[in-house]
């Protein structure tokens, strides 16, 4: 192994420790507490080094929505290939995406909530932001019509963006979220 492979791999490892203890500190405690000296403290590196591999807090919480919305992906991958139709899929994917947001409030927020320097909605976007897209758009293919898939997707995920962040922050009731699910779906998929 070269000197210069071992060092682009010890360089990949800082970023993913950088990474995950983004996360683990966010989910704990909420982004207010990931600070890049809370973080430095934390892997146990000075903040220069931290510098040299995110601009600030900012770029941290980017390349943790990019991961978000690759594990996003896959989850929503799994449970629409599982389904057994279309209208099967559009409710498990909804269910799907609704328990990601509600299981990793901080991660969700990083990927959909707080603002973050990343490309949404063009072609320059990180290919985990379009693959997540591309999940609910697969999704909803079958019930289109005569609507633009890309704005009945935009529309569909706006609604389940909305449903999992008013329940989170608890605007509306936890106990009829099913209801309100089951609702979204029968209003998409007739």
């Amino acid at each position: 192994m070269s000197i210069q492979t071992r060092r682009e791999r010890e360089r990949a490892e800082r970023e993913r420790l950088i990474v995950t203890a983004a996360r683990e500190l966010a989910e704990a405690e909420g982004w207010d507490a990931v600070t890049t000296r809370r973080l430095a403290a934390e892997i146990e590196y000075s903040q220069p080094v931290l510098y040299r591999h995110f601009k600030g807090k900012d770029a941290i919480m980017a390349a943790v929505a990019v991961e978000g919305c690759a594990e996003l992906a896959a989850e929503l991958r799994e449970v629409r290939a599982g389904s057994a139709g279309p209208a099967e899929a559009l409710a498990n994917v909804a269910a799907c995406y609704a328990g990601f947001g509600d299981r990793r409030p901080a991660l969700y927020d990083a990927m959909f909530t707080h603002a973050v320097d990343l490309p949404f909605a063009t072609p320059e976007a990180p290919a985990p932001l379009r693959e997540a897209f591309g999940e609910l758009r697969d999704t909803l293919r079958p019930f289109a019509g005569e609507d633009d898939l890309e704005v009945l997707t935009e529309t569909f995920w706006s609604a389940l963006h909305g449903l999992v962040t008013l329940m989170r922050d608890g605007r509306m009731r936890r106990e009829h979220h099913e209801r309100r699910l089951a609702v979204l779906i029968r209003r998409f998929s007739n």
